[in-house]
């Protein structure tokens, strides 16, 4: 069995708006691994970058967009893909845009949508994603006790 640690980061996007928070999910390309599914931003950590800063790249390749305020989360996602026999170990980051940020998409993704924060767990995909979405919410988005301590100045 094979340990990716880490390969792979996701970045859970959100904005404030006047009915509250809303986070970004954006449609995988059919022609794509995992195609036609909603995501949040994930992409690789390319040689000689960190995790964080994999994840301000790819979140401006994927969506054109650059974060206000940036944070990490505490939890990990951590999932297995039996195909390959491989356990992933995937940083987690959280990026606060501005409330009228427009969305630029790439190749990769054929739509967007934002979605009020209390609908947005209901569409992710997997239970990882659910735990992670749930630390941000709670530490990040509503200031938690740790929020000062997650921020990775820009």
């Amino acid at each position: 069995m094979r340990h990716e640690s880490p390969s792979l980061i996701t970045v859970y996007v959100f904005r404030h708006r006047e009915h509250g928070p809303e986070f970004l999910l954006l449609l995988r390309s059919p022609d794509r691994y995992m195609g036609g599914t909603w995501q949040p931003v994930i992409g690789r950590i390319e040689p000689g970058e960190t995790a964080w800063q994999a994840a301000l790249r790819e979140l401006a390749e994927e969506t054109g967009l650059a974060p206000e305020r940036f944070y990490q989360a505490d939890g990990v996602e951590t999932f297995y893909v039996a195909k390959t026999d491989t356990i992933y170990h995937c940083p987690v980051f959280a990026a606060e845009v501005a409330g009228d940020a427009e969305v630029r998409l790439n190749a990769e993704h054929t739509e967007w949508d934002w979605i009020h924060v209390n609908d947005f767990a209901e569409r992710l995909l997997w239970p990882g994603q659910r735990r992670s979405f749930a630390e941000i919410v709670q530490e990040i988005v509503n200031g938690g006790p740790a929020r000062p301590y997650l921020q990775i100045p820009l």
